[in-house]
């Protein structure tokens, strides 16, 4: 069977979801190529497709900037990504998804307060390279505008923008001989105006009209906000079962998942709840980069003890390393509450444990830097040189918080499942 458009794996979702045999995708935030494969390796084990929601910020075409994450464009991120696939012999679904895309969502285009007609054109042009790069599902995520910060943005604004890039969008696809793609609306974002049962439905009902009218496709998913948030490295919202629930089926019935943002740290009664509640698919990301800095840090950590012992002669400076640059990339800003998020860097210095805080959020945004990885690959050589796989042991760690979402999202199987429906 060739791959599945990722509208034909949800729609199936919500028919498995009449007969009680419901699950919950997950999608993951491609913080480094470790963790994509560790996301491939649990998928191909588990038998489940895979999203991989990237960012514009992690994820963009050289011309605007590149992204963090290993310096990926779209290209380079679906070539590496195949190229972890072909090395593990992968055989099952996964799918390139542009996690946040359009106007002002590169940092940089929203602090430079660009102008309205500028900023579309640029979120027109990252699409653009999605599409070509062979992107499955694009979020069209309108709600970022830097001149109505601590303001709701007006409905009629955000389904005007988004109505027109879902048109945008299915033109150059079209021009481009590109089969069909998935479309995901709507945001977390309070300032997105989609954070009641009520409007969530007037959005849903005003979208099909205007869509429909143009010929355009209904989205795969739309975004609804359940309760969750993230700061730091916590959870600090509460997943509202009732929302969720309500949410969920409101969605299903214009055929539409109900996507959930911020899933980051959920205890597993919450995970659990996802099954009841069908919220079709989740987003997880900040979470698995600050795994993968924590296991870096248990490495060097081994690192020293064989140094004490006299067993490496040349440590590596990981921890050090990461920290400083942690700091200075100042990324972690966004991730903080109250007044932190105007820290100076002389306040951060006179207080390790702020130091320690803004390591553990920060950490991830500095592995494609020069210092950084060579710093890691010092201390992969040292412990190799004592049995120690590095690199393997990082994967697997990142596997570790990827499969209690696996498991309690129902997730074991689902791929057959779909096929055995669709046959």
């Amino acid at each position: 069977m060739k791959k599945l458009p990722i509208k034909t794996v949800v729609e199936s979702l919500l028919k498995l979801q009449q007969t009680g045999d419901s699950a919950t995708l997950l999608g993951i935030g491609p913080m480094s190529k470790n963790c994509v494969q560790a996301a491939l390796e649990l998928s191909k084990e588990y038998d489940y497709p895979v999203m991989f929601i990237a960012s514009r910020n992690q994820v963009d075409l050289d011309e605007l900037g590149g992204g963090y994450v290993n310096g990926w464009n779209q290209f380079s991120f679906a070539k590496a990504v195949k190229d972890v696939a072909d090395e593990i012999q992968y055989d099952n679904l996964y799918y390139l998804c542009r996690d946040h895309g359009g106007p002002w969502q590169r940092d940089k285009e929203r602090n430079d307060h660009l102008p309205v007609d500028q900023a579309i054109a640029l979120g027109q042009q990252s699409y653009i390279g999605d599409i070509e790069a062979g992107f499955d599902l694009l979020m069209i995520d309108p709600t970022k505008d830097p001149f109505e910060v601590g303001k709701v943005i007006p409905l009629d604004t955000v389904l005007e923008r988004t109505v027109e890039l879902i048109d945008f969008c299915e033109k150059a696809r079209k021009q481009r001989g590109i089969g069909e793609i998935g479309y995901e609306v709507g945001t977390e974002e309070t300032n997105g105006g989609l954070t009641s049962t009520e409007t969530y439905e007037e959005f849903i009902l005003r979208l099909q009209k205007e869509l429909t009218a143009r010929q355009l496709p209904m989205p795969t998913f739309i975004v609804g906000q359940t309760g969750t948030l993230v700061r730091k490295t916590e959870q600090v919202g509460s997943f509202n079962f009732d929302n969720a629930y309500n949410l969920a089926k409101m969605a299903k019935k214009y055929n539409v998942g109900l996507k959930e943002h911020n899933g980051d740290y959920l205890d597993d009664k919450s995970l659990l709840e996802h099954i009841p509640s069908q919220i079709t698919a989740t987003n997880v990301a900040p979470q698995y980069g600050s795994v993968e800095t924590r296991a870096y840090l248990n490495l060097a950590e081994v690192e020293q003890k064989l140094v004490q012992q006299g067993l490496i002669k040349q440590p590596s400076n990981t921890r050090q390393v990461l920290l400083e640059e942690a700091v200075r990339c100042e990324r972690w800003r966004k991730w903080m509450i109250g007044d932190q998020t105007k820290l100076t860097l002389a306040e951060i210095a006179d207080n390790p444990d702020i130091a320690e805080e803004i390591l553990d959020i920060a950490g991830h945004y500095n592995y494609n830097n020069d210092r950084v990885k060579g710093e890691i690959e010092q201390l992969y050589q040292n412990l190799a040189e004592h049995h120690i796989d590095g690199k393997r042991y990082v994967i697997d760690f990142l596997k570790r918080p990827m499969r209690d979402y696996v498991e309690c999202y129902n997730l074991t199987g689902v791929t057959s499942r779909i096929k055995a429906l669709l046959s």
